[in-house]
């Protein structure tokens, strides 16, 4: 196979992958209406379960799609046509789910905070009262517009009480930072392949209580993202009902097998060790935080950026690109940010590394001085 050189992705995905994921998709040509590939598809179902640790108690439903895709799938599939869901709005990401909602008539009960502030959960206790119709709650997991981590245990244990399901985001938080979705008690939870999993982008998932599937049969919004004929259809034929993304597929397993290899741990382990280099190493170069450490996902840092008139982001994104680092520019913040994230197939050096090129970047913006 031919050599990729090596690209450190510092945005909140797609992310660094590894060679092995890459050379994975360099397989024989398949149909993908054969029982092979089916069995692929199905034990790619059964290990996404279990990185959350669901037991026989979930399943899980692949589409193909970007992350927003399976947000689709559930929100639709899931809400009855009379209730109402509430959606918890501190990012752009919160805000895009209820966006997804109001397209498909579904009313909205929105719960907005300033995007790089906490969400009061006793404020979302107050709307639950308010609102007998709401039948579920949605909340993004690490929303990646500020890298804040909502409290989504508190969440569920409260909507719980309420008799109301819990749809989770966790597009940039599963397979890094340690879930039992069990323990949280959610009904849905969606991700995708290109994030913390560190496979490829085209396929999403919505990993759901099996309890909930008989709810899900007369509910049906959408043709493509129905959830109820996805799952029931590959359980029935062991094929998608559309074309799926045949490579992608067979490196979302390898990726998945190298999670297992690393463990749940070590892959957390490994992100925190980058997150806490970073963040030292920024605050000796002079930045700051959008966030306290106490909201900080230790996955993704929202900086504020530098007052200086010599600062301009897209002056520092395209020197660090040309070296080999990508970063990302804020989505709305309280205050003007731009980000960088550790997930995907990323060391310890590799964000030493780019700390030093950041600190040339600056000398030779005249931004610092030593």
């Amino acid at each position: 196979m031919k050599q990729v050189a090596r690209k450190i992705l510092l945005n909140p995905g797609p992310a660094t992958t590894t060679d092995t994921v890459k050379q994975a998709m360099v397989v024989e040509d398949i149909c993908p209406r054969e029982k092979d590939f089916g069995k692929l598809l199905d034990s790619i179902k059964e290990d996404l379960v279990k990185v959350v640790h669901g037991g026989d108690e979930y399943i899980a439903a692949l589409f193909t799609a970007s992350g927003t895709g399976g947000l689709e799938a559930a929100i639709t599939s899931a809400v009855p046509k009379e209730k109402k869901i509430l959606i918890i709005d501190n990012g752009a990401y919160g805000a895009r789910m209820a966006n997804i909602a109001s397209t498909y008539g579904i009313d909205v009960v929105s719960y907005k905070v300033a995007y790089g502030d906490f969400p009061d959960v006793n404020h979302v206790e107050k709307l639950l009262k308010e609102n007998k119709d709401v039948s579920h709650l949605a909340v993004v997991h690490h929303e990646t517009t500020t890298g804040i981590l909502n409290p989504v245990q508190a969440i569920c244990d409260l909507a719980k009480k309420f008799g109301v399901e819990v749809i989770v985001d966790c597009m940039s938080s599963y397979a890094g930072i340690p879930i039992d979705v069990k323990r949280w008690g959610a009904g849905y939870l969606i991700s995708s392949s290109n994030k913390c999993i560190q496979g490829m982008p085209g396929m999403v998932f919505v990993i759901f209580k099996k309890a909930l599937l008989p709810e899900l049969k007369n509910q049906k919004r959408s043709y493509y993202f129905d959830l109820y004929s996805q799952y029931v259809g590959f359980e029935k034929t062991g094929q998608m009902q559309f074309t799926p993304p045949v490579q992608v597929a067979y490196a979302l397993r390898q990726a998945i097998d190298e999670y297992f290899t690393e463990g749940e741990a070590n892959r957390w382990n490994r992100y925190q060790e980058n997150w806490n280099v970073l963040c030292s190493g920024l605050k000796k170069l002079g930045f700051e935080f959008l966030l306290p450490d106490q909201y900080q996902s230790k996955i993704l840092l929202a900086i504020k950026e530098p007052s200086s008139p010599r600062y301009n982001f897209d002056a520092m994104h395209d020197y660090l690109y040309q070296r080999g680092y990508t970063i990302y520019p804020g989505k709305g913040a309280k205050e003007a940010t731009f980000r960088l994230s550790v997930l995907g197939d990323l060391y310890k050096t590799d964000i030493e590394n780019f700390l030093a090129e950041l600190k040339g970047y600056l000398l030779h913006a005249g931004i610092i001085t030593a």
